[in-house]
């Protein structure tokens, strides 16, 4: 009686790490992300550039632009945007976006900077690689929600 006793003892359970670990994997997931996407400016990169700075100091400062425009005039813009995704699997927000504009004269020289941020347009994907298609666009929750009608039928 005292033997079976002894034998009988309570084993750890081995669920607890598994959980443990499912539960790790669920927190991570949901932890949120910022992503810095394009230029970013350098700390007193724009105070190294005054007005009648030659291109090449431009680019010797600021590096290449994001993009050249030549209208009335060339100018270098270089574009940057930070978004967040607060939890994993969900689409990105874009929460800041700056493009800094550097205009030249005929004759190659700044002529003025610009900082153009958020708040003064529209939000633009300058990098964007997805291709439209046609059809309906299912989220997460909606295709779970289809497939489960469709195993209930």
């Amino acid at each position: 009686m005292w033997g079976s006793f002894a034998r009988s003892e309570r084993r750890p359970a081995k669920a607890a790490p598994t959980a443990v670990l499912a539960l790790a994997l669920v927190l991570a997931a949901c932890t949120g992300e910022t992503f810095q996407r394009g230029y970013v400016l350098p700390d007193g990169a724009l105070e190294q550039i005054p007005l009648g700075a030659s291109q090449e100091q431009v680019l010797l400062v600021l590096g290449t632009p994001s993009t050249v425009a030549t209208v009335s005039g060339e100018a270098f813009y270089y574009i940057s945007q930070k978004a967040d995704r607060p939890i994993a699997f969900m689409q990105t927000k874009v929460t800041d976006q700056r493009v800094i504009a550097v205009y030249f004269d005929k004759s190659r020289r700044v002529q003025r900077l610009a900082e153009y941020g958020i708040k003064d347009g529209k939000v633009f994907d300058f990098v964007s690689r997805t291709t439209p298609t046609t059809g309906n666009d299912l989220n997460v929750i909606t295709t779970i929600i289809h497939n489960l009608q469709g195993r209930g039928s």
